[in-house]
């Protein structure tokens, strides 16, 4: 059973103090002509819902749909806040969120929102707050390819437009990050596809959501109660 914080009452979030936060740190950015804007934050979401489903004390704060995603702004549909603005949200909620639970596990589904992230645990931290954070790894390419056309199909494959689904540039990321900092993405891939999402099953993305669950767990571990250790429910 997968719990939100959303669908408690004060007292019921009061009773739930000792549990964990994760919140989804997503994004609103194009994904090639085949993926939805929300890819990032969808990501983001069903691993802290799997989190929740493996661990009771895990509750699931509603997701941060927007991020630091300017490399994406010549695609129409992208939303972005900035680093500085996601730095700021992420501090402020961050210290609201400690006055109710002792820990907050940020889950973030977006490579542009790692810096503001990094920055925003270390203060939070430096105030001595119990705050992590947590990107999956392990994807085998960097946007809107094999990877991510997986994950969401074994997300939520009604999302996915398969028919338009077309190979971008395949050139790897550190060859390409000069100019894609410079210029933007559309400057490096006209399709927006940094990778090749044909041939992508739900079954490899249900095998990298497993993966991501089982090492954010493994991450998250010396936050269980000790009766827990070892993976009792």
């Amino acid at each position: 059973m997968v719990d939100s914080v959303a669908d408690l009452t004060w007292p019921e979030a009061g009773a739930r103090g000792g549990a964990i936060l994760a919140v989804p740190v997503g994004a609103t950015e194009q994904h090639g002509p085949h993926l939805p804007l929300s890819t990032d934050t969808d990501v983001a979401l069903a691993l802290c819902r799997r989190v929740s489903a493996a661990r009771p004390q895990v509750l699931v704060a509603p997701a941060i749909p927007y991020g630091a995603s300017g490399e994406h702004a010549d695609f129409p549909g992208t939303l972005s806040i900035g680093q500085a603005a996601l730095e700021l949200v992420l501090v402020e909620l961050c210290r609201s969120a400690t006055a109710s639970f002792a820990r907050i596990v940020l889950v973030n589904g977006h490579g542009g929102n790692i810096e503001p992230l990094r920055r925003a645990v270390a203060l939070l931290r430096a105030e001595s707050r119990d705050v992590r954070a947590y990107s999956p790894r392990g994807y085998s390419d960097p946007h809107a390819g094999r990877s991510e056309t997986a994950l969401c199909l074994a997300i939520d494959p009604a999302g996915v437009r398969l028919d338009r689904a077309e190979k971008g540039v395949t050139a790897p990321l550190s060859e390409l990050m000069p100019r894609l900092m410079a210029e933007g993405v559309r400057a490096v891939s006209p399709n927006g596809v940094l990778g090749d999402p044909t041939g992508a099953t739900a079954a490899e993305g249900r095998a990298l959501l497993d993966r991501s669950t089982d090492d954010l767990l493994d991450r998250l571990r010396l936050w269980w109660p000790e009766h827990l250790q070892e993976g009792q429910p």
